[in-house]
């Protein structure tokens, strides 16, 4: 059987404990990480997400099947935008559904056990919200460059929540260096290669080589060639991903109520060693489940508004309800299918972490020459879209310090990193990115709960108007 080893198995076991024999440097970071993404934050994600939940009447419970049906209907009047709202989805989208939804959910089992799958439900329908409320303000306090582009996000919803740049700036700062050092290039490179190597065979240089010239052609186009590719390709990868999980559960399907009935009761009461598994308490596994889905769908960490922004509508809260699917999409349907697949094939309590676990599953469960070959597909896609989606975001936030002028250059530091990567050690990047990806969830936390009366009043008038016009609709009928 063919083991994956990735950049990412890397990363998410740094971020959790200190690797065998670390260096001054990553012990320091390891702190430093173990702080950031500590209780205090994932209590204000998950806060921010409880607060709009009951502030907005439970509102991504109440409308998810309006929502869904948003995403597959143009807005009848756009106005301002450079993508229609489906493609800033997918642009959206490109960038969550990543190894995270792969590498993610086999770390936070492997710490947590079972139960740390519940607890990124829970993360997810609380972070639904949060997405809404955060795409929502991008739309609203949008603006237009030099070059004729929407430029959009945190950045400028943060200005004008606080009157001033200072924390805006921030945010952008961040935001750069993990489109830069961390989920945006190194990561995912190390990925791709890793992938193609281990499973097709591909020489590691020829495989660096191809990606570098695809990532230069496709975002040197700019937001509408992005958004073009993602269109394309996100749900394809992620129809294609859960087919192939649906396969797998099938062929299981004895096991399925029993791995449910497992990930439902080790939520609250932890697990027990089991084989290659320590063991985990009920906290464990909280931290785990929200502190992995949060890191695979973003809610809250101030990405998806980049994206939201770039919309053709007229409308803040349309975008916002079209993009908080994607949290939906993210984690309550695709790391669902990579949590079963781990459950109800075993490998969860085995010696494998990271994505040579995923592998191991599929391999188990659908046979150990098209398992990983189906699995390492995939990563290689949602790494390849995930690259797309954060050169986007960090050309945003290079826009919004720099002016347009440094658009041009960022793509090209870019490119050199997406060249560079094959060549890097990434264990103390993984965990430096991890941090700075953690800070830039702490300014958008704040814009998003300074202009918490703005997202009420926005989502009021837009649910009125639309019970006015059906009213309206209905008086006519009955008219007629």
């Amino acid at each position: 059987m063919t083991t994956i080893t990735t950049a990412a198995d890397a990363a998410t076991e740094a971020a959790i404990q200190v690797a065998t024999q670390p260096s001054n440097t990553e012990t320091i970071l390891n702190q430093i990480n173990g702080f950031v993404w500590g209780p205090p934050l994932l209590i204000l994600l998950v806060g921010t997400g409880v607060y709009f939940t009951f502030r907005l009447s439970l509102l991504q419970f109440r409308y998810l099947p309006y929502a869904l049906a948003l995403v597959f209907k143009k807005d009848p009047n756009p106005k301002t935008g450079d993508v229609s709202s489906f493609s800033a989805l997918c642009t959206a989208l490109s960038a969550t559904i990543g190894t995270g939804n792969i590498v993610g959910v086999a770390t936070a089992i492997k710490l947590g056990g079972p139960g740390a799958l519940f607890w990124m439900w829970m993360a997810a329908l609380f972070g639904m919200v949060t997405k809404y409320a955060e795409c929502l303000l991008a739309v609203k306090y949008r603006k237009i460059d030099a070059n004729g582009q929407i430029n959009g996000g945190p950045m400028h919803y943060l200005e004008a929540a606080t009157g001033n740049k200072f924390l805006a700036k921030i945010f952008a700062f961040f935001a750069i260096g993990v489109a830069f050092f961390g989920i945006g290039t190194f990561a995912q490179v190390n990925a791709i290669v890793d992938s193609a190597h281990n499973v097709f065979h591909l020489p590691e240089i020829a495989t660096a080589v191809i990606l570098t010239t695809l990532v230069a052609i496709v975002t040197l186009g700019g937001i509408k060639s992005i958004a073009r590719v993602a269109s394309t390709v996100v749900p394809v990868m992620a129809l294609g991903y859960v087919l192939t999980c649906t396969m797998l559960l099938i062929f299981n399907a004895s096991a399925v109520p029993a791995a449910l009935q497992n990930i439902i009761s080790s939520a609250f009461t932890g697990h027990a060693a089991a084989g290659g598994f320590a063991g985990a308490g009920i906290m464990l596994a909280i931290q785990a489940g929200v502190a992995r889905g949060v890191f695979s769908n973003e809610s809250g960490l101030g990405s998806a508004p980049i994206a939201a922004a770039a919309a053709k509508t007229d409308s803040c809260v349309r975008q916002g309800l079209i993009n908080m699917t994607g949290t939906f999409l993210d984690t309550i349907i695709i790391c669902t299918m990579t949590g079963l697949a781990l459950v109800v094939t075993g490998v969860w309590s085995g010696d494998a972490a990271g994505a040579g676990m995923t592998t191991q599953a599929f391999a188990a469960g659908l046979g150990s020459n098209w398992g990983p070959k189906l699995v390492s597909t995939g990563l290689i896609f949602f790494a390849f879209t995930t690259i797309l989606g954060w050169n986007y975001y960090g050309e945003r936030c290079a826009a919004y310090l720099f002016g347009t002028k440094a658009i041009f250059p960022y793509k090209l530091i870019f490119i050199g990193l997406i060249a560079s990567g094959v060549f890097l050690q990434l264990n103390t990047i993984w965990i430096l990115a991890d941090i700075v990806n953690g800070l830039m969830a702490i300014p958008n936390l704040i814009g998003l709960l300074l202009l918490r009366k703005v997202v009420i009043a926005e989502t009021q008038s837009y649910f009125e108007q639309r019970r006015r016009i059906n009213v309206g609709t209905d008086l006519n009928s009955d008219m007629a």
